[in-house]
């Protein structure tokens, strides 16, 4: 076997700082971005502008009529907007971590999935 080069683990497959198998490896980035809890904060936030931009744009008396005097693309909107600062803060706040390996043996020899 040739010498490994200056910066690579002994096997010679990457640099000696990659974490190895059964350590603790940062969260991927990717796992973050799609977790269930991003992909409903945008989809409130994105429902929530363009409700609030139609309560303030497009809201006559007829429609006011039709909800007993409220506007309520305006309140749906700012409650909508709410609830995305909250899965936004759940997210930030509780990072999703990847299990580790006493908890996936665990998991393996009993019969509760993880996380529960």
């Amino acid at each position: 076997m040739t010498d490994s080069p200056e910066g690579s683990n002994d096997a010679g497959t990457g640099p000696a700082d990659a974490p190895r198998a059964g350590t603790d490896a940062p969260p991927s980035a990717a796992a973050n971005l799609f977790d269930l809890r991003t992909i409903i904060a945008v989809l409130f936030l994105v429902y929530g502008i363009v409700l609030l931009i139609m309560g303030l744009v497009s809201t006559d008396d007829a429609d006011r009529m039709k909800t007993g005097g409220s506007n309520i693309n305006l309140d749906m909107g700012i409650g909508m907007l709410v609830v995305a600062v909250l899965f936004g803060a759940w997210v930030l706040m509780r990072p999703l971590k990847p299990p580790t390996p006493e908890q996936l043996a665990e998991a393996a020899e009993g019969d509760r999935p993880l996380g529960h």
